[in-house]
């Protein structure tokens, strides 16, 4: 198991948008986000920056592919055609990035 964390901008006129969209995600999402080998996900906003903070553990074997397969899947890419125009990249995230990784410096169980 792989302990993830990344971070987004959040544009200030959608914070309203994205905390309602995500207060019923749709079902068949949830359920890729789960065949994608993804467990005990969190999304959390910091204001007044503005920014998502994301938590999540990856149980998988190849997280490039198990990404991919998200990526492809039509119902995924029609939520976020709903959320992505409410978010805003950092720029200072790496190449190919939406949501910039962040290294885990500390963790206690």
């Amino acid at each position: 198991m792989q302990r993830m964390g990344m971070v987004l901008g959040l544009k200030p006129e959608k914070v309203a948008e994205y905390v309602r969209l995500h207060a019923a995600v749709w079902p068949d999402v949830l359920a890729m986000i789960s065949s994608c080998n993804i467990r005990n996900y969190s999304i959390y906003l910091k204001e007044p920056e503005h920014l998502l903070f994301s938590t999540f553990e990856y149980h998988g074997t190849d997280y490039a592919a198990d990404m991919a397969k998200m990526a492809a899947d039509p119902k995924t890419q029609e939520w976020w055609a709903l959320c992505m125009p409410c978010q805003e990249p950092l720029p200072t995230r790496k190449d190919g990035e939406w949501w910039a990784s962040m290294e885990e410096v500390f963790h206690h169980d």
